[in-house]
């Protein structure tokens, strides 16, 4: 397993899971659709109907500070948003 890196807890995604039951995770980039929805399946005891992936890539940033120009990269990711059975759902503030 370990496919699933991290879930998404953004403000946009906490409306659109309350709205569409639609949950967005950070997953791995080689990782299929087959296989994010069994571990989806297995971690959280659901039923997932849908997952929609997408790929971002990379950016440079750079910034001015008092010591001179630091640059830097923001990392590469994969998003999966999964859509649930209706009933079903995540509670990712169970364990605060």
């Amino acid at each position: 397993m370990g496919i699933i890196i991290k879930p998404l807890v953004t403000e946009k995604m906490t409306a659109v899971s309350e709205k569409l039951n639609r949950f967005g995770f950070v997953v791995r980039p080689n990782a299929n659709k087959l296989e994010i929805k069994r571990e989806i399946e297995a971690l959280y005891n659901v039923t997932v109907v849908d997952v929609n992936t997408m790929r971002y890539a990379g950016k440079d940033k750079s910034r001015y500070t008092k010591s001179g120009l630091i640059s830097g990269r923001s990392n590469a990711f994969k998003k999966a948003i999964v859509t649930l059975k209706e009933g079903d759902t995540i509670d990712f503030y169970s364990n605060i």
